[in-house]
């Protein structure tokens, strides 16, 4: 049923809570989890302006891997880049391409009214996914 599982991380509290949901669910169907994080860039006169390193974009991603991996599930990682706002797309195209059964991420608890107007992720990734998706609170 869930093959594999896209786990969106991003470094925050309910990020983190998202991991142990995401391993049980994982360890229940045998599922690989392939652990996301979206490193955002604002777009500036010479080019793309990253709010962080590869290397800090990468080390959420693994961070979140091994915290999988110490639960007993199969799990890599995948670092990608994206405009500021492009984060939900970003995920869903690995959703796509790994042709996932399963997206798990946090969610920040804000409102509907809240996410439209900061650009909640978790909000997006909801209403373009064609999979289901649970977000941990």
């Amino acid at each position: 049923m869930f093959e594999r599982i896209v786990l969106a991380v991003d470094g925050s509290e309910p990020a983190q809570r998202a991991v142990p949901v995401a391993a049980d669910i994982a360890s229940k169907y045998g599922s690989e989890v392939i652990a996301v994080h979206v490193l955002e860039q604002q777009l500036g006169l010479g080019g793309p302006i990253a709010f962080q390193t590869t290397e800090e974009a990468t080390r959420v991603a693994d961070d979140a891997a091994r915290s999988l991996k110490d639960l007993g599930v199969s799990a890599r990682t995948e670092a990608r880049a994206a405009i500021a706002g492009g984060a939900a797309q970003e995920i869903m195209d690995v959703a796509v391409t790994e042709d996932a059964g399963l997206i798990v991420m946090g969610s920040r608890g804000m409102s509907d009214w809240e996410g439209l107007l900061v650009g909640s992720v978790a909000h997006k990734v909801v209403h373009l996914s064609s999979v289901p998706v649970l977000i941990v609170r």
